[in-house]
């Protein structure tokens, strides 16, 4: 028998995996055991080295501030928090001296040490922790459905783990626990930061108290601490919410409600564009435009599963076509209808309408479909959580023989649509079935299963599995973006679902003429419009590429009197299509190119004496570079093939 400590030399090395459970270092193994090295800088690693960080800043909370109740501190993706109950929110004075005690802690090299104890034993010694007391008595229930719950009791045994002064042994502060941590806080580094404070319900639920959250980073190191912090700014910069009011996009007037965005005309124009590329790829693809209404009566999602397993996502009923006498008896019951949250039921429905045959299959159903869920207040955020969305949606039915095709046709359909975009850079996630949460046959789930993984594999993309994570009817391909400063988006979705069709009873007539039941493709390219718009909106900084740009063209003359002759040229753009201003008023010139520079303007035409003598424009870029003396016919043929072409032309040199 041996612990970690004998197995791994290496310094990276923070934690070990026996038989497929992560542990301490400190843990003791067996010649039997199947033991691998946990580094810092592994997926795992990272999870471990936030997690400590997370003990001793609830370490840290509890030595300022003894009165202090602690909820629970997880990892989360690029971080860590914990939640305190506290009688004063915490203040920025607070966080400066909560740095220096984390500090301390982190230099002084306390041990985490673990200890099994019994429910009566936590009890006793967690007896003034309300929330953790609360904890206990979850454990292996409902703890499970919350990650950073389960972080704290899982299924299994109660553990402690002990801070431990590493030369004397004593115990400086304690919290319950799963683990496992680091081996001790100094190897928690310094690439590590508080980053902010802000309030959250106790287990997620407004009927809780509300606790007050810091959040955290933590790193393997200062200097990845510092890229983190540089990603972070160049992502403030280009956050949608900010970028769509300097630029005069879309807003969220208070008068229509939260999550419920109102485009402006500069941004309803970029949509439209989004739009019509999208339309233009789903014809050239063999697919059949459909619409449908935005409410329904709630039989049809009792058919479909919704009420059963999304009705806390789906807006409350309006119960109308109650009819009444003079004396208020009911003579005509109501019913309940609801706004659509999905639009797959009513695409099932369009094909029920008549007779199908096998000739008619792959059917490939499409709408920009405008749904609504009722997304909690809190996790409203922008464009990219809402409660008013427009799905590019399409249902595609099959015979068996055709999915497997139908699937790659559809997935290659996805990647080359987003590349269209300016959107490059990809890698797919499998996500399985909730054991918890699924219609149909577990051989049906296989099946389906299979096929998406051996098409996602065939695709040359990294796969990454995400168990337990698909939607009830059916398992799922999600398209995963980078954007241009490496933060990951899920775009589009790729599901296979024998459910659905058999749920609405949907058949086709075979080349042998029995009757059978296609499956069904749910396919979202772009996830939802005002997403969409968001993530490119903050891939591009609002810089769009001319094709989405809401003014493509703006004419700057040089003075008045060149008006009319930048005027003329302006004029030829717009008849061909283009979307071009002259910008003729009384400022002057070096403002007007600010403004438009700063509006983000892909071409700004400049024209003086030597141009209109020459019959030339100069143009300036978005860069502030310059191209002079460009023939008129040739000026115009280049900004329509930059359109056309979709071309991102941000200096003279990508106009070369």
């Amino acid at each position: 028998m041996a612990d970690g400590f004998a197995l791994f030399t290496d310094r990276s090395v923070v934690a070990m995996s026996v038989n497929g459970e992560l542990k301490d270092l400190a843990a003791t193994v067996t010649d039997d055991d199947t033991v691998e090295p946990v580094t810092i800088d592994s997926p795992d690693g990272l999870n471990i080295l936030r997690h400590s960080a997370a003990h001793v800043l609830a370490q840290a909370v509890q030595t300022v501030n003894p009165e202090a109740k602690l909820g629970i501190g997880p990892p989360v993706t690029d971080g860590f928090y914990y939640d305190f109950d506290v009688a004063e929110p915490f203040t920025p004075e607070d966080l400066k001296a909560l740095d220096k005690e984390m500090a301390r802690i982190i230099r002084q090299g306390q041990r985490f040490v673990r200890r099994v104890v019994t429910d009566d034993e936590a009890r006793a010694e967690l007896a003034n922790e309300p929330y953790k007391l609360e904890l206990i008595g979850l454990k292996g229930g409902a703890a499970e459905g919350n990650d950073g719950e389960s972080v704290e009791v899982g299924a299994g045994e109660l553990t402690i783990y002990d801070n431990v002064d590493g030369k004397t042994g004593e115990v400086y502060w304690k919290d319950l626990c799963r683990g496992p941590h680091l081996p001790n806080t100094r190897m928690i580094g310094n690439g590590w930061s508080l980053m902010r404070v802000a309030a959250a319900y106790w287990r997620g639920s407004e009927k809780n108290p509300q606790l007050q959250r810091i959040y955290g980073t933590a790193w393997p190191t200062k200097d990845e601490l510092r890229a983190y912090q540089t990603r972070l700014e160049e992502a403030a910069k280009r956050d949608h919410r900010k970028l769509g009011a300097e630029l005069d996009l879309f807003s969220f007037p208070d008068e229509i409600g939260s999550g419920l965005a109102v485009f402006h005309p500069k941004g309803g124009i970029i949509r439209a564009e989004i739009e019509d590329y999208m339309r233009e790829r789903l014809l050239a693809n063999d697919y059949e435009l459909v619409n449908t209404p935005h409410i329904t009566k709630g039989h049809l999602y009792e058919i479909s599963q919704h009420l059963n397993w999304y009705r806390e996502g789906m807006f409350p009923p309006m119960h109308l076509d109650e009819e009444t006498d003079a004396e208020g008896n009911v003579t005509r019951q109501g019913q309940d209808y609801y706004l659509k949250p999905m639009n797959c039921p009513m695409h099932n429905l369009i094909f029920r309408a008549r007779g199908r045959s096998y000739r008619e299959l792959p059917l490939r159903l499409a709408e920009f479909g405008t749904v609504y869920r009722y997304e909690k207040s809190g996790t409203l955020s922008g464009l990219t959580r809402v409660r008013g969305l427009t799905q590019d949606d399409a249902h595609i039915y099959v015979t068996d023989e055709q999915i497997k095709d139908e699937v790659a046709r559809q997935l290659e359909f996805v990647l080359e649509t987003l590349r269209g975009y300016g959107l490059d850079d990809f890698y797919l996630e499998l996500s399985t079935k909730d054991p918890e949460k699924y219609v149909g046959s577990d051989e049906a789930w296989e099946i389906a299963t299979d096929t998406l993984r051996e098409v996602a594999v065939e695709s040359g993309l990294e796969l990454v599995a995400d168990p337990g994570g698909a939607a009830f009817y059916g398992p799922k391909i999600s398209v995963q973006a980078r954007d241009a400063i490496g933060r990951t988006w899920q775009l589009s979705t790729v599901q296979l679902d024998f459910n659905q069709p058999e749920l609405f009873e949907l058949e086709y007539t075979a080349s042998d003429g029995t009757r059978k039941q296609p499956a069904m493709i749910h396919r979202a390219l772009l996830g939802s419009v005002e997403r969409f718009f968001a993530i490119l909106l903050e891939h591009y900084a609002g810089a769009f590429p001319a094709w989405l740009a809401p003014v493509q063209v703006v004419g700057i003359p040089v003075a008045n009197d060149y008006a009319d002759y930048l005027g003329e040229v302006i004029g030829r753009l717009r008849a061909e299509g283009v979307r071009a201003q002259l910008d003729a008023s009384d400022d002057r010139m070096q403002k007007k190119i600010r403004n438009h520079t700063k509006a983000k303007v892909p071409f700004q035409l400049i024209a003086g004496e030597e141009d209109r003598a020459g019959g030339t424009v100069s143009f300036r870029f978005r860069d502030g570079s310059q191209q002079n003396g460009v023939p008129i016919d040739d000026a115009i043929a280049r900004i329509r093939a930059a359109i056309a072409e979709h071309v991102l032309v941000d200096s003279e040199a990508d106009f070369a």
